[in-house]
This record gives structure tokens, C-alpha cells and sequence, in this order.
């Protein structure tokens, strides 16, 4: 009998301080970023699979959402990027 042997694939979680510095380059910066445009502006470096992981989580926490352009808008109601587009918005009925 030959023995299944199964793969062990570790699943690597980003620390908190990962997690806090992504999310402050985010709010601080001045215009809508690209993924590859914040990986190269976070202060320290990151591996490219962990900034996924922390944007999907972002993402489905609702604290991000991606325009159509896929950049990276900061959801917040203190934002003045979100306040500005809702100033400049249209509403529909």
C-alpha cells in the first residue's frame, strides 16, 4: 500500500504593524494609488503577496474600494478625497 503523503502549503498571515503601516500610507497619501505604486511607497518593504492579503482584507472590510482605473480609494467619511466626490457627484433619484 502506497501512502498518501499531503503537502503542507503554510499560509502566511500579516503581523498588525504590517497591517496599520499599509493602511497609513493609504490615508496619507495625495492622490488615488495603484497597487504597484503603493507597494513602492510603503516605508518599509513588504513581500507583494502579503500587500494582496491585507488589501483583500481591507477591501472586504469595507475600509477600501477600487475605482475603475483600479486605484485604491480610502473609504472614510473624514477622507477629503471621498468628500470631494461626493461634492462633485450628481445625485440620481
Amino acid at each position: 500500500m502506497q501512502k498518501s503523503i499531503k503537502k503542507n502549503k503554510s499560509f502566511h498571515s500579516p503581523r498588525l504593524n504590517t497591517i496599520m503601516m499599509i493602511e497609513e500610507t493609504i490615508k496619507t497619501s495625495d492622490d488615488y494609488l495603484l497597487k504597484s505604486e503603493l507597494w513602492r511607497a510603503l516605508p518599509k518593504k513588504v513581500m507583494y503577496q502579503t500587500l494582496n492579503t491585507v488589501l483583500n482584507y481591507l477591501e472586504k472590510s469595507n475600509k477600501i474600494i477600487y475605482d475603475c482605473d483600479n486605484r485604491i480609494i480610502w473609504v472614510s467619511p473624514d477622507n477629503p478625497q471621498i468628500k470631494k466626490l461626493l461634492s462633485d457627484s450628481i445625485r440620481v433619484r
